[in-house]
């Protein structure tokens, strides 16, 4: 997994709190991004299944597994799979969250999503294009996704 995509925000929670809401509240500010969609059916509901795996449910309560939980370190890090429906077992992305303290009662939250080198060019998922431009793309949700779980916290 060479390929990397790292954002950086900063929140003014302590990282206990950062940790709980981007765990326990990750349907509130969680967006879906047609370009990234898990499935091809309508967008459900993120959840984290305990500290066992990501989840997303639909509203038949259909349930896909994004991805396992490989580590859970509350107020530090979190690392898990990340994975939509078409990919085979080859083609593996993951997710590590780091929480870290920097000034008075703030946090640093930063994604680093690894692995789109594993998803050839020509897959569904890729939509064709060249790997600096989906980790661009995947780059920018990200941010939004970590500007919308700021506004929860703040």
């Amino acid at each position: 997994m060479a390929s990397r995509v790292v954002v950086a925000l900063r929140v003014k929670v302590p990282p206990q709190r950062a940790f709980q809401a981007f765990t326990e509240e990750i349907g509130a500010w969680w967006k879906p991004n047609a370009l990234f969609a898990f499935t091809p059916r309508e967008p459900g509901l993120l959840s984290f299944d305990g500290r066992e795996r990501l989840i997303e449910t639909r509203a038949g309560g259909k349930v896909f597994e994004i991805g396992r939980v490989k580590v859970w370190e509350p107020g530090a890090r979190l690392v898990f799979g990340w994975r939509q429906a078409t990919f085979t077992p080859e083609m593996a992305t993951q997710v590590e969250v780091t929480f870290e303290p920097v000034g008075e009662g703030e946090t640093r939250v930063t994604v680093t999503h690894v692995g789109w080198d594993s998803v050839p060019q020509d897959h569904v998922a890729r939509h064709g294009f060249p790997l600096q431009v989906i980790q661009a793309r995947q780059g920018e949700w990200w941010r939004t996704l970590l500007e919308r779980l700021r506004e929860r916290v703040e």
